[in-house]
């Protein structure tokens, strides 16, 4: 059977890519053709159509400004796809680019399936309509988007969280051999996970950063982005401030805690058992303008967002300060605070479901197929 996948970032590389493998476990022929990164690449043994470097636009400033390429890329998927003619078309996410392609590949009569749902119970619920029109099978993985769909007429399934399998997979870590290896010193490490575009890591690192004085026994240790080269991080670099790249979970399960801009990096933090304190700070007409879109949306984080409750501290915009983060981090690195944390976050992984998500996810894509 021939598949054909578009994930648009770096977290869709990596969820897509263990879905792939899934597939070929119940598919053994099954061919694949992707937009999406290094990780999918490695799976499928040949590059992606277009890499999710080159598709990654943040914000409403850059999407506007990069309008032309958006364009010119929606244009060229959907030849692409005429052409390859695929069995089934899986849309990872990335709903400003996925959900005009759903709505093509329906009407040139391919079935359409949905791995981890745009985040409408965010902002623009009216895509709701969309996904009833031009999906065949939605598959979400937060527990609460379900019964969000149900609301709107549209069969869901939950098939759990991937990020379960993800970090559940991971082998045990040396600590001082990691150490050891990426040239850092004998100093418990607080991480810096400042996001993965150049505009966002700028605002983010040097107010984190900015604690470094109040923290002097710990060194710090940026989460390098597979999407930025490492000659971009060196002017942050000295003595007690160091880098990794490609290295974010190994880095994270050394850490004492984590200092991390919101996006699933702060689930993937929680999954791992770091404290944390989530970040956010954008341009303020795109803050502005978000504000005004998101509709009854208490949190930022997706940790908080699942519990339903603040369990792990959000700072956001002018909060996003030096004396906030001093006040915030200390909590965690020792005392009831970050016992708390490490609590709640053993009943998330619980209401996440376990693991076997893309087992559950390429169990319903397969089986659609064949029943075709």
């Amino acid at each position: 059977m021939k598949y054909y996948i578009i994930a648009g970032e770096a977290s869709g590389d990596l969820h897509a890519s263990n879905l792939m493998k899934s597939i070929i476990a119940k598919d053994p022929a099954a061919e694949f053709r992707f937009w999406g990164g290094d990780l999918m690449a490695e799976v499928a043994g040949t590059s992606p159509v277009k890499h999710y470097k080159d598709l990654a636009f943040m914000g409403f400033l850059e999407v506007a400004k990069n309008l032309g390429t958006i364009l010119k890329n929606i244009k060229f998927c959907k030849e692409d796809l005429k052409n390859y003619q695929p069995d089934v078309l899986i849309l990872v996410d990335y709903p400003g680019f996925n959900l005009r392609i759903a709505e093509f590949a329906k009407n040139l009569g391919l079935r359409v399936v949905y791995y981890i749902s745009p985040q409408l119970w965010a902002w623009k619920e009216g895509r709701v309509e969309k996904i009833r029109k031009f999906v065949d099978e939605i598959l979400v993985i937060l527990p609460f988007e379900k019964d969000f769909y149900k609301k709107h007429q549209v069969e869901a399934h939950f098939v759990g969280h991937p990020l379960l399998d993800a970090v559940s997979n991971l082998p045990e870590i040396d600590v001082e051999k990691f150490k050891a290896e990426n040239q850092l010193n004998e100093k418990e490490i607080i991480a810096l996970l400042p996001g993965s575009r150049e505009q966002e890591v700028t605002k983010m690192l040097a107010l984190m950063l900015s604690v470094r004085e109040n923290f002097a026994d710990y060194q710090f240790v940026i989460a390098g982005a597979p999407s930025l080269p490492k000659s971009f991080y060196q002017k942050y670099v000295d003595e007690n401030v160091h880098f990794v790249s490609n290295k974010t979970y190994d880095l994270l399960r050394c850490s004492k805690a984590a200092l991390v801009a919101s996006g699933t990096a702060t689930l993937e933090t929680a999954l791992l058992n770091i404290p944390q304190v989530v970040c956010y700070r954008s341009s303020t007409i795109s803050y502005e303008i978000g504000k005004r879109v998101v509709k009854n949306i208490k949190y930022i984080s997706l940790v908080n967002l699942i519990m339903d409750e603040e369990i792990v501290t959000e700072l956001i915009q002018s909060e996003l300060n030096t004396k906030n983060l001093v006040k915030e981090l200390g909590k965690i690195v020792n005392g009831a605070e970050r016992e708390k944390m490490l609590d709640n976050y053993q009943k998330l992984q619980q209401k996440l479901g376990g693991k076997g998500a893309s087992d559950h996810a390429a169990q319903v894509i397969v089986n659609g197929v064949i029943s075709r």
